[in-house]
């Protein structure tokens, strides 16, 4: 587990100070090369989806989302219009292992996930998926994402049907194909077998939390990337979950 990954592992406002003065050391020091760099190339508008779910009458439809450090996730798919909620949780693992504590030993199987619930009549599932691609994840790096390693960083996607599951695998063909990033995509396409909310200090957390070095570094820039690439899909006003902050 990288030094990141064990501090965070401390709930609350805590470990956010400590994460931010660990951030701030390792920066300055040269320890942590290219971190600002990595963050910021993630602001290229991919391709839409060649195939996309075929409408429906539906009005509401959820699709879960593993991309590194679940504050960034939902901070960004906050701000997308079209989303009416975003809840950070676990995916992958068991009920009884659904903790962070557990979770952050990379042990359990589960990855820091977002479940997005949003209406299909204002937004797909596709575009959603060009979004993730195009500003919220780094999709070649395998069990990371920038400073956290182990396999509760990975990049995932828990689709929730099978239509999802076609229409993920082959954008993923086809961004690979058209070799839209320098290394293959290393984002998997899994199943949704259980979604766990994570506990409350985690929701919200990037709204909460602006100041915080890590926020500043790996999260912020995703946010601003999202305004100007998708400028049509922002929202300034993000979803926030209702009543977070709790422990």
């Amino acid at each position: 587990m990288s030094l990141f990954s064990r501090i965070k592992a401390s709930p609350g406002r805590a470990a956010a100070v400590a994460i931010g003065a660990a951030l701030t050391v390792g920066l300055a020091a040269g320890h942590l090369p290219g971190l600002r760099a990595h963050a910021a190339e993630l602001d290229q508008r991919l391709p839409p989806p060649a195939v996309d779910e075929p409408a429906s009458a539906a009005t509401s439809e959820t699709a879960i989302f593993a991309g590194g450090c679940f504050w960034g996730v939902q901070g960004t798919f906050q701000h997308v219009r079209g989303v009416t909620e975003a809840l950070s949780g676990y995916d992958g693992g068991q009920a009884s292992t659904a903790q962070y504590e557990t979770v952050s030993t990379g042990t359990t199987g589960h990855a820091e996930s977002v479940r997005v619930t949003f209406d299909p009549r204002v937004i797909s599932y596709g575009h959603l998926l060009q979004i993730f691609f195009s500003v919220v994840t780094d999709p070649t790096q395998v069990n990371e994402q920038y400073p956290d390693t182990g396999t509760q960083y990975r990049s995932e996607l828990f689709t929730t049907s099978p239509a999802q599951a076609r229409v993920a695998s082959l954008y993923i063909a086809q961004l690979d194909q058209a070799k839209a990033f320098p290394a293959p995509i290393a984002t998997i396409v899994g199943k949704n077998t259980g979604f766990y909310p994570a506990e409350g200090y985690h929701q919200n957390y990037l709204t909460l939390n602006p100041d915080s070095d890590y926020i500043a570094t790996f999260d912020l820039p995703k946010i601003d990337a999202l305004s100007r690439v998708f400028p049509a899909d922002f929202s300034s006003k993000p979803v926030l979950v209702p009543d977070a902050g709790k422990s």
